[in-house]
């Protein structure tokens, strides 16, 4: 098994085959957003252009994360609803929430090929041109430029965004940035923490002997209070497709930098009775599973992507590999490693890597989970008062609806035990997203929108950022950019009711009755008497 492709980063030089493309939409990023925006704006009559930096389309829903959160389905309209609709049909249903990783790839790649929308990958992004508070073109490290009207970033990063001179933050704001809630640092929650107190050293109980691997920060002098803000973001992950189909399943290999010390604290953990860290596996149809983190040690490298968001391209693919190496060295050292008790070591050995899955990239997904990057600071900023239904916006372009959740960002010694600090899961209705909060400042940039580092808090971002509603902000930003491509105007000048009335036009959902029996905070309330903890 070869992970020769399995890369973030492939340096591209220039060449004498360098070209320039022009258009009237440049979409760069090929996420599901992207993905969203360029079929939409094509069926407004634009010319459209994808400019992806990896060499595959779809973003994590392409790449493992087959289970996606959703919160309500009635809150996702338009081209997202459309999407599990033609998920659906793959499976000979009406619709299908969730999928192999192959056939939403399959499903992106038709629906593109349908528009006859090209697509240009390993576009590495160089710099930006700018005149007049306008981008002008965008060069890519292999010389090629893209002209074009109107720009869209669906990355996960906000790359193009950042490279505009647009304004972002990146970490946690505190409370008092935005009078919030659960922003900042935050202790006390109850999920994905040491069910029992495990000591955070080499050698147990001296402090000399160093942290162990996966423990970020040492002994606290003074606990932080409570949403203190920081540079921190949550942590990141592969979203790990498996299967126990014999015929399919490929036994997990020894990664190229493998190292059993990294899951000491793991080993500590399972010696101490608790055996949690593949227990968040979400079937999948064909005998697959989803599989995501889970409990205080699993597939989280927590702390370990600190410098994603600003860092170089090099810097990326160290983090990339450092992650896959520990992801998957995870799953080799417990179904070898003779410390792990033997009937740990069978049941995790009964599961695999898909025969029929990433077949260019080892069978493991070539996308790391971005869980947060930059994030815009525009006009509006969404908070956690409008995921609480305290603050309601008058310019909605769709609705989120999942929790507020924020993975853990780091890990602490307190008292002498280790400590997972971060992780927030708080209960929502579905609320409305701001066509403010997509667009930069007039002052920045005119034609330039943002669907996925949109502008919002950490704790909001949170409730944002899921796959679904990554494809509806994308198809409203489509419409967005074709409103004012056509009326020659900036983005920021779009008149809000003729937007409204595209959008309602191609079935996107706006408002929410929270009174409705199928609301998620309801159902959850009625069936669990709390909300689930699972979360993206």
């Amino acid at each position: 098994m070869s992970f020769e492709n399995l890369k973030y980063y492939i340096p591209a030089k220039s060449t004498i085959d360098s070209k320039e493309i022009s258009s009237d939409l440049v979409v760069y990023g090929g996420t599901p957003a992207g993905i969203t925006a360029a079929i939409q704006a094509k069926q407004m009559g634009l010319r459209v252009v994808i400019a992806e930096f990896s060499q595959h389309i779809g973003g994590m829903t392409t790449s493992g994360l087959g289970a996606t959160d959703f919160g309500a389905k009635e809150a996702v309209g338009g081209l997202s609803r459309e999407f599990y609709k033609r998920i659906g049909q793959y499976y000979g249903k009406e619709e299908q929430w969730t999928f192999e990783p192959k056939v939403a790839k399959l499903v992106f790649t038709k629906w593109l090929e349908e528009h006859e929308i090209p697509v240009y990958f390993q576009q590495h992004l160089n710099k930006v041109e700018m005149e007049n508070k306008k981008i002008k073109r965008i060069i890519m490290e292999n010389g090629n430029s893209f002209i074009g009207n109107i720009f869209i970033d669906a990355t996960y990063e906000g790359d193009l965004m950042a490279k505009a001179g647009i304004s972002y933050f990146v970490g946690r704001e505190s409370n008092e940035a935005y009078n919030e809630t659960y922003n900042g640092v935050q202790f006390g929650f109850p999920h994905h923490k040491f069910e029992v107190p495990i000591d955070p050293y080499v050698i147990e109980g001296k402090i000399e002997s160093g942290l162990l691997p996966g423990v970020t920060e040492p002994e606290l002098n003074e606990i932080e209070s409570q949403g203190q803000g920081d540079k921190r973001i949550q942590a990141y992950n592969f979203r790990i497709c498996l299967t126990q189909n014999p015929e399919n399943r490929m036994p997990f290999p020894k990664p190229p930098c493998y190292d059993p010390n990294l899951y000491t604290l793991l080993l500590r953990y399972i010696n101490a009775g608790v055996w949690d860290a593949m227990n968040l596996h979400t079937l999948l149809p064909n005998g697959k599973t989803d599989l995501n983190n889970y409990g205080g040690v699993s597939t989280d490298y927590i702390g370990m992507n600190y410098e994603w968001p600003e860092g170089s391209y090099e810097t990326r693919e160290r983090i990339f590999q450092e992650h896959f190496n520990y992801n998957l060295g995870m799953l080799y050292f417990l179904a070898n490693d003779l410390q792990i008790p033997s009937s740990i070591r069978n049941e995790v050995s009964k599961w695999g890597l898909p025969r029929d899955e990433f077949i260019h990239t080892g069978h493991w997904p070539p996308q790391l989970y971005i869980r947060e990057s930059r994030r815009m600071i525009s006009d509006y900023v969404m908070t956690d008062r409008n995921c609480l239904g305290q603050t309601v916006i008058d310019d909605s372009i769709g609705l989120a609806s999942y929790q507020m959740d924020s993975h853990h960002c780091r890990r602490v010694v307190i008292d002498g035990k280790c400590m997972n600090e971060g992780d927030v899961e708080i209960p929502i209705s579905p609320y409305p997203i701001s066509y403010r909060s997509v667009r930069p400042r007039e002052e920045e940039c005119t034609n330039l929108l943002i669907p996925v580092c949109l502008s919002a808090s950490h704790i909001a971002f949170g409730s944002i950022r899921m796959e679904p509603v990554f494809m509806v902000l994308g198809q409203s930003v489509g419409i967005a950019a074709s409103l004012a491509y056509q009326d020659n105007t900036a983005v920021q000048n779009i008149e809000y009711e003729k937007l409204k009335k595209a959008l309602l036009k191609v079935s996107q959902v706006l408002e929410w009755d929270s009174m409705i029996e199928d609301d998620p905070v309801n159902r959850m309330k009625k069936t669990f008497g709390t909300t689930n903890d699972e979360g993206s």
